[in-house]
């Protein structure tokens, strides 16, 4: 269990060790391909240093990694630690905390996300006075600049889903997350309203877990699972805390909580049964 850089240099370390395997070369032998001391190359596989989108791709170039998918996600993987490789979030650095930064890194590079919400409408798909009611209350006595500028990442978060390819987002909502008014009547009618209009997108699947299904496997609390192209290994779970954020990389963790939400899915209505639910719950029922 780590926050999240170390995870990202970990995953990053493992896959080019990995590729360095495949390609029939020592990390002494790949030093030297690429004008490095054997130590770096050890501290790069292992997690322990960071490593800069150039020193990536040169010795991707020197394992002969032609899959330009693979390249663009390991080089990816190593900018979002800042190294020389400003995203659109970076302007926003002043306000965001880096567990957050870390959150958009990886939801910005991922294939798939799935994600059990059991308070709030899920940050890709919130309206902007939705998002601003949840902002203002989960970070009370921000001043009109921060909340403004907090507002505007979470919106801008959204081209994933407008991005060619999209991202595939699975979620399923506890039926609080409809029930809860936030902002008030008007904004909850809207935000409900872009839910099922999300919906319909084949991109999304939504499904709603029903009071009436009782206790479940989620009980304990909402968590989200990237999953990446080309490869599983970059797969992590991460649980949002109050003032921090935890990543999951082990396969044990992975394994369980992905085991988690199949079961959901299958406690939850189907996705046609829930556009109605929905439309129901708007509507006043």
């Amino acid at each position: 269990m780590q926050h999240g850089p170390a995870v990202r240099r970990r995953k990053l370390g493992a896959e080019l060790r990995a590729l360095r395997a495949m390609a029939r070369l020592t990390s002494g032998e790949a030093a030297r391909a690429v004008g490095w001391h054997q130590s770096k190359v050890s501290r790069i596989e292992t997690g322990i240093s960071g490593v800069k989108p150039a020193d990536v791709r040169l010795l991707l170039d020197a394992y002969g990694v032609g899959d330009l998918e693979l390249r663009e996600l390991l080089v990816g993987l190593a900018g979002s630690e800042g190294n020389g490789r400003h995203h659109w979030w970076y302007a926003y650095r002043g306000v965001l905390p880096p567990t957050y930064r870390d959150f958009i890194s990886l939801e910005s590079q991922a294939s798939g996300m799935r994600t059990l919400e059991t308070s709030v409408v899920p940050g890709l798909l919130q309206t902007p006075a939705y998002a601003r009611a949840v902002t203002r209350a989960a970070l009370g006595g921000l001043d009109d600049r921060k909340l403004d500028a907090l507002v505007e990442v979470r919106l801008a978060r959204q081209d994933v889903l407008r991005a060619e390819p999209p991202l595939e987002l699975s979620a399923v909502l506890d039926e609080a997350v409809l029930r809860r008014t936030v902002g008030g009547p008007e904004v909850m009618e809207r935000q409900l309203e872009r839910l099922l209009a999300a919906a319909h997108l084949p991109h999304v699947r939504l499904q709603v877990l029903p009071f009436s299904a009782g206790a479940h496997i989620g009980i304990t609390g909402p968590f989200v699972i990237f999953s990446f192209p080309t490869t599983s290994d970059l797969d992590v779970v991460v649980l949002d805390h109050m003032t921090s954020s935890l990543y999951l990389e082990r396969k044990e963790d992975l394994h369980a909580y992905s085991e988690a939400f199949n079961t959901l899915l299958i406690h939850a209505l189907s996705p046609e049964e829930t556009l109605d639910y929905i439309a129901a719950v708007r509507d006043g029922a």
